[in-house]
Parts: structure tokens; C-alpha cells; sequence
């Protein structure tokens, strides 16, 4: 049975797989649960035991990551055996919060931990995930879900270089055939997604650097390394030296978000320490990056005189949704709700971890839309207003529903 079979021509089916109201309001308080009390990257012990005790009461049986956070679950699966060797289709949700105060006013979910909040929307991607199995095990048990399905509650996704690493290491593809995930996203209304084939987000590093120097008096900065303008120069220099060294089209960028250094004005300070990120579009370019970011710093650091030592931390790779899962999700989202619910997306300049996954088997990301229908203010990720129009768990649980379920085969 092809794909197209279940679409029927005015773009609408009688796919089961619907969220009903009761499970809708319970996933609500679930979600909000986790915003108030979000956990950063390998500390999710909460979030974990609370995913954990509601797919056990459907029936289900997880399996905790080695490193006590995040978990993995089947569906469809019987006494851990694949009927027929039947290859998985695997859900992944990631479990982090960030290390950012939560600031919306009059909100009743607000976080209650200091400095730590869900602004990425994880908390609406676990949700997601776990309503989608959720209904797919009702489905199961009526003899009506055609393939097994993975549910992979991923630990750490913030924590450069991520932790699908560990869930994959912990077995989370054995046996799986495609993936698909997707991510909150306020530019776009809730009841939508964004699709793109092809790169959908960019590679991503981390950049530390420590410059050092005789220091002295302002008085007589001949008689030193100006640690201070050094690191200024390093700031403005670098970036403008690497967009020069590869072509244009790669999108190869360095952002600075930290810069340190001295205690008083009238003293030039003998150490200064910058940090950033090192974000890329291209991934050849990307394999580049680090010997042509380093050389770089090391011109301009020499140039004053300065001593540098540079830390660069390996990230991500882009994610690269594979073209067929990504036609699989347009197929799901249309015999949902038509395919006027769906834009094209732009490929972002946001690393994510999920393009690990997808270097093993193909996969696809899509960009769930949480805007508030009518809502003009332009809000973004990593800040700590962001919320998310819950409507959007309805959309992603039945968009990954309809996925499984069309998900027959070639």
C-alpha cells in the first residue's frame, strides 16, 4: 500500500489516531507540570520519573538511559520482540530546560526554579511525544497500529555536543528504520508547520578563548600587551576574517556572547577570556571550520602581542531532513488538516542535536507552529517570555500519529 492511498483527494482521511479531549487536558497539566519545574541537561531526574510512571500506567515498559536521565520506549512490541523483524519508526522528544530566568508575569506555570526555564519549548516536544504514544498503544491494543514505534525521551540536547550521542550509544536506533521529531517554533501559528527538505538548521561549536600578557599601568600601555583592545580586536577581526576564508554561501559566522577582563580603569589587565559560538550552513564547511576559526584568532592575537589559547568544542553537524520522511510528514499533516496547514521554512542558523540521528538513519524535522493566531508580537526561542499556544500538543501528537500509521512501506 503506497503512501498516497490513505490521502484522500481533497487532502482529508478518516485516520484514527485523534487526541481525544480527556487525554488533550491531562497532556496540558502534564506540560505545564514540566514547565515549572524544568531541569537542565543530564539532570532531568523529574522530568524522567514523570514520563516514566505515565507510560508504565499505559501498559508500556521504558527503559531508563544509562545515565539515569531520559529513557527509550516501544510501541507495538511485544515481550521486547518486533513481529516479523519489523523495522521501528522512532519519535524523539528532547527533555532539557535552560540555564535562563523565566519572566512572564501573571503566568500561573511559570517556572518555580530560579534561573531555569523551559524557553526552548522542550517541555511542549516531550508532551508531544508522549501523547502521540499514548494513543498509538490504544491503537495497538485495537490490532490498528501497522508498525512499531520508538519513542526516544532524549536527555541534554542544550549540552554541546548533545546528548543523542548517549541515547544512541544507550541503543535508541537499534532497529529503527526512520525518525522524526519536531521543534516549537513563534514565528509560526499554531494549527501549522514548517517543512524543508534538505538542511533545516545549521552546525554548531562552541568557541572559548583566553588571551594573557604582561599587563601595567594605562599610563604606559607601550610597556604592554593591551590585553583590552587585543580582546577587542579579536571580537570585530575574527568574525570578518572568517566569512572571508570560505565561500559565502556557507553561512560560516562567529558570534562572541561573553567577553572579560580587568578590574579597574586605570590598570591593563594581564588575562581576558571571550566565548562564542561558531555556526555554519554548510557541513564541508563546517569540517573546516575549526582550523580556519583557530588561525584566525591566532593572526589577530599575535598581531598584539597576545598569547591565545583556544578551546573549540565540536557541536553539531546540520540537521538534513531526508527527503521521503520529509514527504511522509507532509502526507501526515495534510490527511490531518489539510495541506493549507503547512508553509515552507527557511533553513535556520540554530544548531540542534538531532542531526546526529539522521548521520545513522534518514529522518526528518519539522517546526511546529506555537504562535498564538493574531498575536503580532515578534517573539523567539531562548528568551524567557516564550510560551507555546498549547493547541500546538493537538497538531504534534496527531501529526506523529497519522505518521506512524502511514508509515507502511515503500
Amino acid at each position: 500500500m503506497s503512501l498516497e492511498s490513505e490521502v484522500g483527494p481533497a487532502g482529508e482521511t478518516a485516520l484514527p489516531g485523534t487526541l481525544p479531549e480527556p487525554l488533550y487536558a491531562e497532556l496540558v497539566a502534564f506540560r505545564r507540570d514540566l514547565h515549572m519545574h524544568p531541569e537542565l541537561g543530564n539532570q532531568e531526574f523529574r522530568t524522567t520519573a514523570a514520563i516514566k510512571e505515565r507510560l508504565e500506567q499505559a501498559g508500556l515498559k521504558p527503559r531508563v538511559l544509562s545515565g539515569g536521565t531520559g529513557l527509550i520506549c516501544d510501541v507495538g512490541v511485544e515481550d521486547g520482540k518486533r513481529e516479523g523483524g519489523a523495522e521501528l519508526l522512532a519519535l524523539r522528544a528532547d527533555i532539557d530546560a535552560l540555564p535562563i530566568p523565566d519572566t512572564k508575569e501573571d503566568c500561573p506555570y511559570r517556572s518555580t526554579v530560579p534561573d531555569r526555564a523551559h524557553a526552548c519549548g522542550h517541555d511542549v516536544h516531550t508532551t508531544v511525544v508522549l501523547g502521540a504514544g499514548l494513543v498509538l498503544a490504544d491503537l495497538h491494543r485495537r490490532g490498528r497500529l501497522p508498525r512499531p514505534v520508538r519513542l526516544i525521551f532524549q536527555p541534554a540536547e542544550e549540552v554541546l555536543p548533545g546528548g543523542a550521542d548517549q541515547a544512541i550509544q544507550c541503543g535508541a536506533l537499534d532497529g529503527v528504520r526512520r525518525i522524526l521529531a519536531v521543534h516549537c517554533d513563534p514565528r509560526v501559528d499554531a494549527g501549522r508547520i514548517g517543512l524543508r527538505h534538505g538542511p533545516i538548521t545549521s552546525a554548531c561549536d562552541r568557541l572559548e578563548v583566553s588571551l594573557d600578557g604582561p599587563g601595567g599601568h594605562t599610563a604606559r600601555p607601550h610597556l604592554t600587551t593591551d590585553l583590552v583592545t587585543a580582546a577587542a580586536r579579536v571580537v570585530t577581526d575574527v568574525p570578518a576574517l572568517v566569512s572571508r576564508r570560505v565561500d559565502t554561501r556557507a553561512g560560516l559566522a562567529v558570534t562572541w556572547g561573553r567577553i572579560e577582563s580587568g578590574h579597574a580603569p586605570n590598570v591593563v589587565p594581564q588575562h581576558a577570556e571571550l566565548a562564542g559560538t561558531v555556526r555554519c550552513l554548510d557541513i564541508e564547511a563546517w569540517r573546516q571550520a575549526p582550523d580556519i576559526v583557530v588561525g584566525a584568532i591566532d593572526e589577530v592575537a599575535n598581531l598584539h602581542r597576545a598569547k591565545s589559547e583556544i578551546t573549540y568544542v565540536r557541536g553539531v553537524p546540520p540537521v538534513v531532513n531526508d527527503p521521503m520522511v520529509t514527504r511522509l510528514l507532509r502526507l501526515a499533516m495534510t490527511a490531518r488538516r489539510g495541506a493549507e496547514s503547512i508553509e515552507d521554512t527557511e533553513q535556520s542558523l540554530g544548531g540542534e542535536d538531532f542531526s546526529w540521528y539522521l548521520e545513522r538513519v534518514p529522518g526528518a524535522m519539522a517546526r511546529l507552529g506555537v504562535r498564538r493566531p493574531g498575536d503580532h508580537v515578534v517573539r523567539d526561542l531562548h528568551q524567557g517570555d516564550f510560551d507555546a499556544d498549547e493547541s500546538a500538543i493537538t497538531v504534534g501528537v496527531e501529526l506523529f500519529t497519522a505518521a506512524a500509521l502511514l508509515d507502511v512501506g515503500e
